[in-house]
């Protein structure tokens, strides 16, 4: 495919459509093969849960090179983003897959052409941007973690120090030595707490913009093996060990094994550290 004569064609079907949608799947029939990879990306990136495909992410961004510096705008403007946004939620629900009503899509383009063997389409999927997380942090105060099954050493955790680390134990000692200590303690023996591992999560705090991030500590073989995921807005997505970790949002459920957290912005008189 000669990617020039492909992204000129679709920008001259955008710039110059006074029909619609219809003309341009007509005169720039490309504008499918990018429906398509954009929706191939985002089913890649689903999972199952509860006997349903799940797709977490709320927004997609995808980039495309090759783009003239002048025909930026027509790829980036409000009409395509808005016909491929509603072009990949009637796909999503046509395949059954459970998404956030708040999907949103965004491109960005780059006047780099691709490589020998790169794709001039790529997609990325995120969940909130940090300044729709950091709005939320500034409004609702100091969050906090609120214990809703299992049993640990507070039923409450305000989130105020850089990190707080969470697992079965107060303590954990390798053969070398003390590991670590674990701010919020699932201590009580009992069925539930012997789900969480000792060494099992970690939340790391921002003193920049107080966005949280949840990170899997567990070691495991294989991600099915997870055991930490967060459940938003009805969905579940897993946590797998990364340097990036997931950010948190206030209503999330973190589950533990079967040891539930909630995150909570605000904070309650019960809430101690």
């Amino acid at each position: 495919m000669a990617i020039p004569n492909v992204l000129e064609k679709l920008g001259r079907a955008i710039f110059e459509s006074p029909f619609g949608v219809n003309r341009i799947a007509r005169d720039a029939p490309e504008l499918a093969e990018i429906r398509l990879a954009v929706l191939d990306a985002v089913k890649a990136k689903s999972h199952r849960a509860g006997g349903k495909n799940v797709f977490p992410f709320d927004l997609i961004r995808v980039e495309l090179l090759g783009i003239p510096e002048e025909q930026a705008p027509v790829f980036t403007g409000g009409f395509l983003t808005e016909y491929l946004t509603e072009e990949i939620k009637t796909g999503l629900a046509r395949s059954s897959f459970r998404f956030p009503h708040n999907l949103r899509l965004e491109i960005q383009t780059s006047t780099r052409l691709p490589a020998p063997g790169e794709a001039w389409l790529s997609v990325e999927t995120r969940i909130a941007d940090a300044d729709q997380v950091r709005d939320a942090a500034e409004s609702a105060g100091p969050a906090r973690l609120v214990v809703q099954n299992g049993t640990a050493n507070c039923s409450e955790f305000i989130i105020s120090k850089p990190r707080i680390n969470i697992g079965r134990t107060a303590e954990v000692f390798r053969p070398a030595g003390p590991s670590r200590k674990n701010d919020l303690a699932f201590t009580e023996e009992n069925e539930i707490n012997r789900t969480v591992s000792r060494e099992h999560a970690h939340i790391l705090r921002s003193k920049k913009d107080c966005e949280c991030r949840l990170f899997n500590d567990r070691w495991y073989k294989g991600e099915a093996n997870c055991g930490l995921w967060i459940v938003r807005e009805g969905l579940s997505q897993p946590v797998h060990r990364g340097s990036r970790g997931t950010v948190l949002k206030p209503g999330d459920e973190i589950h533990l094994g079967t040891a539930v957290l909630k995150f909570v912005a605000g904070v309650s008189e019960k809430a101690s550290e």
